[in-house]
């Protein structure tokens, strides 16, 4: 019998992780790490997975060494969790061959990142597959191993990945059916209060909308960036609604429940703009003081982070290692 339900969160290594990253995946997935002996949780830096994008050796090591920096400055806490990277679980990789030989290829072919792509192409006139390389078009399949080779229960997800859940379902379904239960049927969650982080422009924070904002920026950067932050023209003394205010939506993430209810009153009763970009200025500069110190204590002792990741490896393979062979031998290679 199944001792712990499984939490599983992974992080592509392709930037440097911004405030929109942080309250929609990395904020939420902290929150949900309990002390429950019954629960187990699981991150991972899934440095493969970014390689579809990022073909340079010394970009990948410094944006896998600056989000793994960020779990830990923000708080991740490497005994309470398993924390490794991807690229050193090699039991990933053979569950993924695995897998690609239960999947059919329409459901490839439906899977987002594949069909925007294509439809990209095809509006610019071109052939369709351009710039489409297998490990674009099998990412599901690779995303279904990180997930299923840990009998991973609940997965954390942004709007964009909840498909990638789905079609680890289907994978583990089809599995199951062929060779006998073997696989937890995972699920996702989807945090509703941080799906959609605005940017300084009211839309999506988003790099393709040059939006975002680092989270470990300076201070000065940091003003700069608040008090760019897209209003209305509104005169300070007017009522606001803080329910359509993307200042009083980021103000929410940072803030107690007690100043939340604070400004609120202060909406309703007249604000100016520029007094609401110092409290929210004021507020996540606080908020982030100590974790920005943290994160350049880690970027400057990467040793550290090598560390941590050695600890995961160990741990993460004591839990694969067996599984794959149990699932080798269901089909008859082990």
């Amino acid at each position: 019998m199944k001792q712990h339900k499984t939490y599983l969160t992974g992080i592509k290594p392709t930037g440097i992780a911004h405030i929109g990253n942080y309250l929609g995946a990395i904020k939420p997935a902290l929150e949900k790490i309990s002390h429950n002996k019954d629960e187990r949780h699981i991150y991972f830096i899934a440095d493969y997975h970014a390689l579809n994008l990022i073909k340079d050796r010394n970009l990948l090591k410094k944006y896998t060494y600056s989000i793994a920096a960020t779990w830990l400055a923000l708080g991740l806490d490497p005994n309470r969790v398993i924390f490794y990277k991807q690229s050193d679980i090699p039991e990933i990789f053979e569950l993924s061959s695995i897998l690609a030989c239960m999947t059919p290829k329409g459901l490839m072919n439906r899977a987002h990142a594949y069909k925007a792509k294509v439809s990209e192409n095809i509006k610019k006139k071109i052939d369709p597959d351009t710039d489409v390389n297998m490990g674009l078009y099998t990412y599901p399949i690779l995303m279904s191993a990180d997930i299923l080779l840990f009998n991973t229960d609940v997965v954390p997800v942004g709007k964009d990945q909840v498909q990638h859940v789905e079609i680890a379902r289907d994978i583990a379904e089809n599995f199951n059916k062929t060779f006998g239960n073997t696989f937890s049927l995972p699920k996702y969650v989807l945090n509703k209060e941080t799906a959609i982080i605005t940017g300084s422009d009211g839309r999506k924070m988003s790099k393709s909308y040059h939006n975002t904002l680092e989270i470990f920026e300076t201070e000065k950067v940091l003003k700069k960036y608040v008090y760019s932050m897209k209003t209305d023209s509104s005169l300070p003394t007017d009522p606001k609604d803080p329910d359509n205010s993307n200042l009083f939506s980021m103000y929410k993430q940072f803030a107690t429940q007690d100043e939340i209810n604070d400004l609120r009153e202060r909406y309703h009763q007249g604000i100016g703009w520029g007094e609401v970009k110092r409290i929210l200025f004021n507020k996540i500069n606080d908020y982030l003081e100590e974790p920005r110190e943290s994160y350049k204590n880690y970027t400057d002792k990467t040793w550290l982070i090598d560390e941590f990741l050695e600890k995961g490896r160990h741990e993460a393979r004591q839990l694969a290692k067996p599984f794959l062979e149990e699932i080798k031998s269901k089909i008859g290679v082990g």
